[in-house]
């Protein structure tokens, strides 16, 4: 197994829980409260020691929410680097209503950033020994909107397989610059970044395909909700039908997806496999509560209902 590191830039505490009916003005009685350590770069690095790829989590932490963090993750053994910072760390809250089945999230945007913060952070990560990089998640406030792309120049260099997922104008800087090893947007983050919608899978495969013809990322995963992802990269557009299963909350899947790929690449899988790998765990985190993931048993035993990747054409 290579050595994976993930990056969470603005990190959270998550608590999730349940309530018989949310109404505004009224005090909404809560149960079954639960706290995990999350964050795109933290989830992935609990997704993947699940999986028993064991990844070392850095990221940003201040104030006591910051040791509450610190501590969330220990108790996950995994391992980690705590960059301090000012701020305090945010909170972030999941509400399932049991009267409706719907889910509610409730999320702050996070601690201001200082120059000198953030390019602590950057020194570490061009200093940190690893052969994958997962860079996942919201820059927090203050932040360079070009911080990803500066971290993708620094670790393609030294040849680091350099995986991120994000979106706005952090995802256009990164793709700008180019080296992403693979980059993870949703149909609507593709969709925000080409300017247009895509109406279709063919529409979907051309934007991705035009992204990976530039030379900004050699692959592309589009995670596409129901109807599945696809995989386009220089051999062609793939899709893979998303699996049928209970859906019990979405929170976390598209990071558990991007876990399960990293994880298939990580072993040694070809590019392929790892995308099913992905699918599975995506899955496995939709058919958990709350803020759980993907969890090692769910992924064996979904892994052999995904079905073959199907191509996709073209559009022009």
């Amino acid at each position: 197994m290579k050595t994976i590191v993930t990056l969470t830039l603005n990190p959270a505490i998550d608590i999730a829980c349940e309530a018989d009916e949310v109404r505004h003005t009224h005090k909404v009685r809560t149960f079954g409260e639960r706290l995990e350590p999350g964050g795109g770069g933290i989830n992935v690095a609990r997704a993947l020691t699940s999986l028993g790829a064991p990844a070392r989590a850095i990221y940003l932490a201040g104030g006591h929410t910051g040791q509450v963090l610190d501590g969330l993750l220990d108790a996950h053994g995994i391992e980690r680097t705590a960059i301090r910072i000012a701020g305090d760390t945010r909170v972030s809250l999941n509400v399932f209503e049991r009267a409706s089945g719907h889910e509610y999230r409730f999320v702050p945007e996070g601690p201001c950033v200082t120059e000198a913060e953030w390019r602590a952070c950057l020194d570490a990560m061009r200093a940190v020994e690893a052969e994958y990089v997962v860079a996942s998640g919201s820059l927090s406030e203050c932040l360079p909107d070009d911080f990803y792309a500066q971290l993708g120049a620094g670790l393609s260099k030294r040849g680091v397989r350099y995986l991120l997922d994000t979106s706005g104008e952090e995802l256009e800087a990164s793709l700008r610059q180019g080296g992403v090893y693979l980059v993870k947007p949703s149909r609507g983050e593709l969709e925000q970044l080409v300017g247009r919608r895509l109406t279709t899978l063919e529409a979907v495969a051309d934007a991705a395909s035009k992204i990976v013809a530039k030379g900004a990322a050699a692959h592309v995963a589009v995670t596409l909700g129901q109807d599945g992802a696809m995989l386009v990269n220089a051999e062609g557009a793939s899709l893979i039908r998303a699996l049928t299963v209970e859906t019990r909350s979405a929170v976390g899947a598209g990071d558990s997806f991007l876990a399960g790929m990293t994880y298939g690449l990580a072993s040694g899988a070809a590019i392929g496999e790892a995308f099913r790998m992905g699918m599975a765990a995506g899955a496995a985190a939709v058919e958990a509560a709350g803020t759980e993931l993907c969890s090692r048993a769910a992924v064996d035993r979904l892994l052999p209902q995904v079905p073959e990747a199907q191509a996709v054409s073209l559009s022009g």
